[in-house]
């Protein structure tokens, strides 16, 4: 996607903490529509603070967030949501004493009808199909991770947001899931992607944007960022 479009989402001169502890140090971001916006970075450094306060989670002490060009700096998390803004959050967030089908179902808050919902999860991962009177608490890892994206994906979204989609998950568990993304991303959904480790994301990556610090310290294409993506920002 040619970045001379507008932004889909665009974060200006942002800045959030907690307390007396300023996390974001005057952040300007930019996903663009169509594309797969790789944010990249160590823990501590900010990427989810940036989430949070993109989906309406945690408010900014200064700046402003856009959606589709207009201002949403302080619309609410549901009313985001309801936009079309989802997010899969760092340790998958399902609900553990609910089942999997009951998961599903919190997710007709956002206008979303359960039919549709069901179609779409039992589909693309038919082992929650299988599990769907289950526990989510008792699912193993991948799975957790799968119903949290089935979730976001169903409710038909303009930009989902993946954060650490690959924590504490097998290799090939998280490269089922990132092909998945990868699918939806061909077919032209937005998806901004924080991830701690470079490789995982790269291969799918239209856009990267390094954090460090509460700052963006390097962004650019995954071709051109390849080759300084080391030790010395992500680790190994």
């Amino acid at each position: 996607m040619s970045e001379t479009a507008t932004p889909l989402l665009e974060v200006r001169s942002l800045r959030a903490g907690y307390g007396p502890i300023e996390v974001l140090h005057g952040v300007d971001f930019q996903v663009y529509p169509g594309q797969v916006a790789a944010l990249l970075g160590p823990n501590g450094g900010g990427k989810s603070t940036l989430l949070n306060v993109c989906a309406g989670v945690h408010q900014p002490d200064e700046g402003e967030v856009w959606f589709e060009g207009e201002n949403v700096t302080k619309t609410s998390a549901g009313a985001l949501s309801r936009r079309g803004i989802c997010t899969v959050p760092e340790g998958r967030g399902v609900f553990p004493n609910l089942t999997v089908r009951e998961n599903v179902l919190m997710a007709t808050q956002v206008g979303a009808e359960m039919s549709h919902l069901e179609e779409v999860t039992y589909s693309r991962f038919p082992r929650l199909g299988e599990r769907r009177k289950q526990l989510a608490g008792t699912l193993s890892g991948g799975e957790q991770q799968m119903l949290a994206l089935a979730r976001a994906f169903g409710t038909d979204p303009k930009l989902v947001m993946l954060d650490e989609l690959s924590m504490g998950l097998a290799p090939i568990v998280v490269r089922q899931l990132y092909e998945l993304v990868t699918e939806l991303a061909t077919q032209g959904l937005s998806i901004l992607v924080v991830e701690q480790f470079a490789r995982t994301v790269l291969p799918i990556a239209d856009s990267v944007a390094v954090m460090l610090q509460g700052q963006i310290v390097r962004r650019g294409t995954p071709a051109d960022l390849a080759d300084e993506l080391t030790s010395s920002y992500l680790g190994t």
